[in-house]
């Protein structure tokens, strides 16, 4: 199975995820988004994990869109 999936991180926001993809928990279980773009929380205060509520905002997130670390390869 071949899936294509953007990921487009935003500044002081969540994962944008579009396109094909799965996801899963970190015990392999199927995790169903409900529709084809979700939001993901970057900032760990979502009442709705792993997905963006938009907490991030109240909570004062900050992060760029860009790598913060050298690339790993």
């Amino acid at each position: 199975m071949i899936m294509s999936a953007i990921i487009t991180p935003y500044e002081d926001g969540p994962l944008i995820v579009r396109g094909d993809f799965v996801l899963r928990t970190p015990d392999g279980d199927v995790i169903e988004p409900g529709r084809p773009t979700i939001a993901l929380c970057r900032c760990g205060k979502s009442a709705i994990k792993p997905f963006c509520d938009g907490t991030h905002k109240a909570a004062g997130f900050r992060a760029g869109t860009g790598r913060d670390t050298p690339d790993p390869r």
